[in-house]
């Protein structure tokens, strides 16, 4: 037998010739292992029986989601001048957005650090210009 013939080798020698295998994730078009995420969902013990579409639908779902924290991240990293993503762009990338910092709102991200933020009763008093003559511009702590 030639290799070409024993890539289109019947199984057990009746039936239809084997195929190549196609995964189901590139069925979906899709780059989440639905396979994997089947396994899980299983072995989860979520249910008794798994339906053939719910794994390809939550691949789907965590997909998109990865995809949009990573392009807000890119953003954060573009407007801090540097091509790589860290963490820290990730936290400022689901902080600013008010439905990420919701659905990750009870979320540590490790070396991710704070929102820049500063209180507004520790902000310096601003004062109305020409309001007397004897008053400076300067804000002073004299009592």
């Amino acid at each position: 037998m030639s290799s070409e013939t024993a890539a289109t080798q019947s199984v057990g020698g009746r039936g239809k010739p084997r195929t190549k295998a196609v995964s189901r994730s590139s069925k979906a078009g899709l780059q989440f292992p639905v396979g994997r995420v089947a396994r899980f969902l299983k072995k989860g013990r979520y249910a008794e029986r798994v339906g053939s579409g719910s794994p390809v639908y939550l691949s789907a779902v965590l997909e998109y989601l990865a995809a949009e924290v990573l392009e807000l991240a890119g953003n954060a990293a573009r407007d801090n001048k540097k091509n790589r993503i860290v963490p820290r762009h990730i936290q400022l990338a689901v902080r600013n957005d008010e439905e990420f910092s919701r659905l990750l709102g009870s979320v540590t991200i490790a070396n991710g650090g704070v929102l820049p933020n500063i209180h507004q009763n520790l902000l310096p008093k601003k004062t109305v210009a020409g309001k007397g003559k004897g008053e400076s511009g300067s804000v002073s702590q004299d009592f």
